[in-house]
C-alpha cells in the first residue's frame, strides 16, 4: 500500500473555499462591508413638532428612503444600491413605527 500525500487534498479544500466565496461574491450574495457604507445614527436627528409652530427643512430631499417594515423602520440608501438598515437608538433598540406594510416589487 502506497501512503497518499495529503498536501494536494489540503489545497484543493482551501481554494474551493476561496473559489466558493469569489462566486458568492460575485453574485452578491456575499457583501463585505466597508467603513463609508455605514451611517451612523448621529448623522440624523430629530425634529420635534410643536403644534402651532414652523419649522424649516431643506426641499432637497435626503438620499434615504424610509419605509416600515413589520412594525420596524427600515432606511434604504438611494446612492449606495443595496445598502439597507434599520434605525436604531443609542441602546441598539430598533425605531418602531406605526404601520405593516411590507415593500411592494416595483416593475
Amino acid at each position: 500500500m502506497t501512503e497518499r500525500n495529503p498536501i494536494p487534498l489540503i489545497l484543493t479544500g482551501v481554494a474551493s473555499v476561496f473559489g466558493t466565496v469569489a462566486v458568492l461574491w460575485y453574485y452578491g450574495y456575499v457583501h463585505f462591508a466597508k467603513p463609508e457604507d455605514a451611517l451612523l445614527l448621529s448623522e440624523f436627528t430629530m425634529l420635534k413638532t410643536i403644534p402651532g409652530e414652523d419649522y424649516k427643512v431643506s426641499l432637497k430631499p435626503a438620499s434615504q428612503v424610509a419605509q416600515c417594515v413589520d412594525g420596524v423602520l427600515v432606511l434604504f440608501d438611494l446612492e449606495q444600491k443595496g445598502l439597507t438598515g434599520v434605525l436604531v437608538d443609542s441602546k441598539k433598540q430598533a425605531v418602531r413605527c406605526m404601520g405593516q406594510e411590507t415593500p411592494a416589487l416595483q416593475q
